[in-house]
């Protein structure tokens, strides 16, 4: 079993930043890739970006591309998501999740992600 913990969501204006923290425990962090994920209302919940085991490997969905960074640090069991540039669209909860793999895949294969934390908001006022 995997706990996660998500911080850092909040209120920020378009063009604005935040980071997202998500803090893992339960099992060897640097076993598993870690993913963040986000759901707005009425809408699917879509892969935004994730990482594999040791970080040397990354995704970012094209609407995030450019704009936010997925970083973890293994000796800190956390995962990150830099959000620059925001706007309204970015609006949604984010969820981070843990993968049963060690490998990144939330493009091909996002069922492998099964561990996640409750969600944090974030909301990017125009």
């Amino acid at each position: 079993q995997v706990q996660l913990v998500e911080s850092g969501g909040g209120l920020v204006q378009a063009g604005g930043s935040l980071r997202l923290s998500c803090a893992a425990s339960g099992r060897t962090f640097s076993n598993y890739a870690m993913g963040w994920f986000r759901q707005a209302p009425g809408k699917e919940r879509e892969c935004v970006a994730d990482i594999n085991w040791n970080g040397g490997s990354t995704y970012y969905a094209d609407t995030v591309k450019g704009r936010f960074t997925i970083s973890r640090d293994n000796a800190k069991n956390t995962v990150y998501l830099q959000m620059n540039s925001l706007n309204p669209e970015d609006t949604a909860v984010y969820y981070c999740a843990a993968s049963r793999l060690t490998v990144n895949s939330c493009k091909t294969s996002p069922r492998a992600y099964l561990y996640w934390g409750q969600g944090t908001q974030v909301t990017v006022s125009s």
